[in-house]
């Protein structure tokens, strides 16, 4: 059997760094708001190429806690407005209906699955405060178009950078005629927008052993109210200025992530070899693959715009390639298999008619991705595709 993703193995290869992390916790006997933490948000924050960072408790309190900050620096308010691509993981909605916003949705770009900013402007209103902008399956979705709109209209962009951490937003890809190339350098997802949210699900490319999180921003006001409404709205111990949360990043796993950032950029790598290997071999003609083979011809930069997160691909009779695979003890995930809008957690939305989003969420399917998979097994799960 070939796993959809070997949680044991990866955390394996990162032996004996684990242990030492969680014995260096323990051997200090502080567990929260320790050196760990304080340590791995200045890594992270290098890292991403932000002034702040702030763990916290999972990926869906970052977005929380960041439209909540907003609205207690009196930038945004209940009833306003924030887009969100249709096609996303419900948390993205989550966050913004959380905070008694709503959440406006945009459709996708068939073909790369994330926010079509071609569709965009035409959702604008009064209301409009913001664009929560998703990452999705580990690809950049930024673009100067979207730029374009943030200035235009003084919105916030705020980055769900859950599932591409690492990833690159090339500004080289986008030089506009007539500029100097100098103007426009390469960031990470993460440090693109206002402020950002980022997950160490266990299953993320920088994965916790539980649950973790984490805001990166350029904005120390934004960061300062971030920070003290994780900590029960708190400044100082027992002296509450804002109606917080408990949203912490603790020790062990803050040691942890510190363990495996150092190798985040040589994994992610590894998974790109992955993807072009599925993207050399798989020949059926009814899968539709989600890049080119021109896209791995490119400079090795380029290639990071997309960290696979996940390999996703589309069939018709996704289904049934899904029970195919399994038969042939191919373990494969739907991401996702209901849109936000037919949820009935979102029941007021479920009359809404996306087609786009409705097509994409009937026929994607993700294939096993992880640092550790070799080009036999991705090449044994292609000739599987190619003869159903």
């Amino acid at each position: 059997m070939i796993k959809f993703l070997d949680l044991k193995a990866i955390n394996d290869s990162f032996e004996p760094q684990i242990s030492n992390a969680v014995k260096r916790v323990l051997d200090a006997g502080w567990y929260l708001l320790g050196n760990e933490t304080e340590a791995f948000e200045k890594e992270y924050a290098e890292f991403i190429g932000s002034k702040y960072c702030i763990g916290v408790a999972n990926g869906l309190d970052a977005l929380r806690l960041i439209l909540k900050a907003y609205i207690a620096m009196g930038k945004m308010q209940e009833g306003d407005e924030i887009i969100v691509p249709a096609n996303t993981f419900i948390a993205s909605l989550l966050a913004v209906s959380d905070n008694r916003l709503v959440p406006v949705l945009v459709e996708p770009d068939i073909n790369t699955y994330n926010i079509d900013p071609q569709k965009i402007e035409e959702k604008l209103t009064l209301r409009t405060k913001g664009i929560l902008l998703v990452h999705l399956y580990g690809q950049n979705a930024m673009s100067p178009e979207i730029q374009k709109i943030i200035d235009k209209y003084s919105l916030k962009l705020i980055e769900d950078n859950a599932q591409a951490i690492g990833a690159y937003y090339n500004h080289n890809n986008f030089i506009p005629t007539g500029s100097q190339s100098s103007e426009y350098k390469s960031k990470r997802t993460g440090s693109i927008g206002h402020a950002a949210g980022h997950s160490f699900y266990p299953g993320k490319n920088l994965g916790a052993l539980g649950d973790g999180g984490a805001v990166t921003t350029d904005d120390e006001q934004l960061a300062n109210t971030i920070r003290a409404i994780a900590n029960y709205g708190s400044n100082v111990k027992y002296v509450n200025d804002f109606k917080g949360l408990n949203s912490r990043l603790d020790e062990i796993q803050a040691a942890i992530l510190r363990e495996k950032l150092k190798r985040l950029d040589a994994d992610n790598q590894w998974r790109g070899n992955i993807a072009k290997v599925y993207c050399e071999n798989i020949t059926n003609p009814e899968v539709i693959l989600p890049v080119s083979g021109a896209y791995f011809q490119t400079n090795q930069r380029r290639q990071m715009t997309h960290v696979w997160h996940l390999f996703v691909i589309r069939h018709p009779r996704r289904d049934e390639l899904k029970k195919h695979l399994d038969k042939k003890g191919i373990q494969t995930l739907i991401h996702y298999p209901i849109p936000p809008h037919k949820q009935l957690a979102y029941k007021e939305m479920n009359q809404i008619n996306l087609p786009i989003t409705e097509k994409i969420h009937k026929e994607v399917l993700s294939l096993p991705m992880s640092q550790i998979m070799q080009d036999d097994q991705t090449k044994e799960i292609s000739g599987i595709i190619n003869r159903f």
